[in-house]
């Protein structure tokens, strides 16, 4: 079983789409590799039309533990920090998330379809 779509089969969910929306989404995800939450999430914020690309925040986070007193690496099962051999408590160890983020480009269809989207997504949040 294979695990991604050929192009001929993206273009077929394209073609089968019957909005807008449907259509962007499936492009979309075919063509930055995102995954679906991460399409989701896209704000008007997070594209660039001046230059085509589109920044993508990703949504799982790394997180590091270090110590609170020498800020030494420690791993969730300490429960003394390895350097300075200070009690760590799971309310004592200092997290630091860590987000990717990624800005890639978008061919100038796929540009097109996002604005048209973006126009008639702003119309409709617009007040009368």
């Amino acid at each position: 079983m294979k695990a991604h779509l050929e192009v001929e089969e993206t273009e077929q969910l394209e073609d089968a789409a019957t909005c807008l929306r449907d259509k962007l989404s499936i492009k979309l995800l075919a063509k930055l590799g995102c995954r679906v939450s991460e399409a989701l999430a896209l704000g008007v914020e997070d594209r660039d039309f001046g230059q085509g690309m589109v920044t993508i925040q990703h949504l799982k986070t790394r997180t590091r533990l270090s110590c609170p007193k020498c800020r030494a690496s420690l791993s969730k099962r300490h429960r003394f920090c390895p350097e300075c051999g200070e009690e760590v408590g799971g309310v004592a160890m200092q997290q630091q998330e860590h987000r990717r983020v990624r800005t890639l480009p978008l061919d100038g269809d796929s540009l097109d379809m996002l604005a048209d989207f973006v126009l008639v997504y702003l119309s409709y949040k617009m007040p009368e």
